[in-house]
């Protein structure tokens, strides 16, 4: 009963993080707001981030809350917030931007209702079972919030398509029955570990954390005639006061008779190295995702004949192999772990997630489909090799009373991980694109009747917005050229060439690839540094639970 709930929790939360992504392009036309323009950028960048800003920041909060007023409660009342956020966000009443800040409101709030879930879930389960059958359960658990992730991508693409609304209805009646079905089903047999709120704590965590991962986002965006932002007084002091914030925050938990992140449980080398394996992993992954989406979305799919406009749905469609490899090794790595280990698994499935990588870099921009579904499919059985042994290890590291805040603080990793893989992802990519697309596009553009004068000024556009019209689905030639009337004055030979879907995908595949060079030589690097730290762990140590004094079997249906 508590896998069952806790999965659907998860699969709920993971699912709407990324199902907005696909389905941008509907939801802008449905609130009649143009997301190539130079100021909705924001808009568009926070209808992504809001909610992995927020699951960043506050799942260590409500993980330390499910400790002291009990992790069913916590848990229960996250479900609910959920449920109301969607509702709240399929009625959205406005147009235009402020439609796009409703969305935005609706989309924070929803966000925390998802941290409840996903802080607790993980400590509701090692509770709920002994240490032999934890990696199974938790198995089962995280490969389905991970394979959310990429489930949102396809199911946002196909509910797009009937209505943008559709994308948050959804939600609705998983929600709301996810919440009367907690509120039934489980209670709370535990002693709840009050105490008091380190408010402090929180209070610097939370802005620290926000102000850095904020200054982040904006180093995407171009400044001062820079394809980046990373000169911006204000993010530079965003990044800067972020840190320093945290590093009093660490001061602060060291000093408080009840802190809300137990630093001291860094000392446990299990859960020290299994967190940092699990943030570049998913550093790694969130880039993975992005990249494929871009590749899929603004190249691949326009070079084998579709519509830029059906993109988002067929690059969902396509990656449906890496979500088959999480669903695959889950559950197998997980059950295989609880009897010989988590090492052995973690470590060997980051080796693998590294090597996909490599391979992925050995393929020309236009790819025979059959090994890049099979390097997805071996990305996807490498991360769930990885996912479950490795979750297990750390929850079962810790003291079952600091279950909750130890759950809490590994989301907070691979929360925090996925929000900064898009700017360092973004950024290297844009970096990338910026020291060869401009004279590509030029070229390219004025051997097709462009005007010198207009082609210079398209390719003078930061590389940023190129990245953001294929992220959108749109062909950025037609959208750049129309707006200005300049294909009013071309043949109508050249304005079919220019706005066909071969001339934007083959002008930019060099540029494109050069950045994705990059992009996943990063990637693997990362992938290999999480191995040594997953090797690092030490050996087997299953936990007693089943002769703990403090390790209830909490969760049980009523009656």
């Amino acid at each position: 009963m508590a896998l069952s709930n806790t999965t659907l929790g998860v699969l709920i939360a993971t699912m709407d993080a990324s199902i907005v992504i696909i389905s941008l392009p509907a939801i802008f036309r449905g609130i009649g707001l143009d997301p190539l323009a130079a100021g909705n950028i924001g808009y568009l960048l926070w209808m992504i981030l809001g909610y992995l800003l927020v699951s960043a920041v506050l799942v260590v909060v409500l993980g330390r809350l499910g400790d002291m007023f009990g992790r069913v409660r916590i848990y229960n009342l996250g479900f609910l917030v959920f449920a109301f956020a969607s509702v709240a966000l399929s009625l959205d009443p406005f147009r235009a931007g402020a439609g796009a800040l409703w969305l935005i409101l609706w989309r924070v709030v929803q966000a925390f209702g998802g941290s409840m879930l996903t802080a607790n879930s993980a400590a509701i389960l090692t509770d709920a079972f002994p240490a032999r059958q934890r990696g199974t359960a938790l198995g089962i658990n995280q490969i389905t919030a991970l394979a959310g992730q990429f489930l949102g991508l396809l199911a946002g693409g196909l509910l797009a398509e009937v209505d943008w609304r559709a994308v948050f209805w959804v939600s609705v009646p998983v929600s709301v029955a996810g919440t009367v079905w907690s509120y039934l089903s489980l209670r709370e047999t535990a002693a709840a570990g009050r105490g008091r709120v380190d408010w402090l704590g929180n209070v610097t965590f939370a802005t620290g954390a926000g102000i850095l991962l904020a200054g982040i986002t904006y180093g995407i965006q171009p400044y001062g005639g820079h394809p980046t932002g990373w000169t911006n007084p204000w993010v530079l002091s965003g990044l800067i006061g972020g840190v320093l914030l945290l590093l009093v925050f660490c001061v602060v938990e060291t000093r408080v008779a009840e802190p809300m992140f137990r630093l001291s449980l860094f000392r446990v080398r299990a859960f020290a190295a299994g967190n940092l394996a699990a943030l570049l992993t998913a550093i790694a992954r969130g880039g993975l995702q992005f990249m494929l989406i871009i590749w899929l979305q603004g190249i691949w799919l326009p070079l084998h004949g579709y519509d830029f406009e059906d993109t988002p749905l067929w690059a969902g469609v396509f990656m449906l192999p890496l979500t088959l490899g999480f669903l695959i090794a889950g559950p197998v790595s997980g059950y295989l772990s609880d009897r010989f280990g988590a090492r052995l698994f973690s470590t060997a499935g980051l080796i693998v997630v590294a090597g996909s990588f490599l391979g992925l870099l050995a393929l020309p921009v236009d790819f025979a489909y059959g090994p890049f579904a099979g390097l997805l499919f071996l990305n996807g059985l490498g991360q769930g090799m990885f996912s479950s042994p490795n979750t297990s290890s750390v929850m079962g590291s810790v003291p079952p009373r600091y279950r909750g805040v130890a759950s809490g603080m590994r989301a907070t990793f691979q929360n925090s991980g996925t929000a900064l893989s898009i700017g360092v992802f973004f950024s290297l990519m844009v970096s990338g694109l910026a020291a060869t697309l401009p004279a590509t596009l030029s070229s390219g553009l004025t051997a097709h009747g462009v005007p010198p004068a207009t082609a210079h000024e398209v390719a003078s556009l930061p590389p940023v917005s190129t990245l953001f019209a294929t992220f959108l689905g749109n062909n950025p030639i037609a959208h750049l050229l129309g707006t200005g009337g300049t294909l009013d004055h071309l043949t109508a030979p050249q304005r079919a060439t220019l706005t066909g879907h071969t001339f934007f995908p083959r002008l930019v595949s060099g540029p494109f690839h050069h950045g994705l060079t990059i992009v996943f030589g990063v990637a693997a690097g990362m992938a290999l540094v999480s191995a040594l730290a997953s090797a690092l762990r030490g050996g087997h140590e299953r936990a007693d639970d089943d002769t703990a004094k403090d390790a209830p079997r909490s969760y049980a249906r009523k009656g």
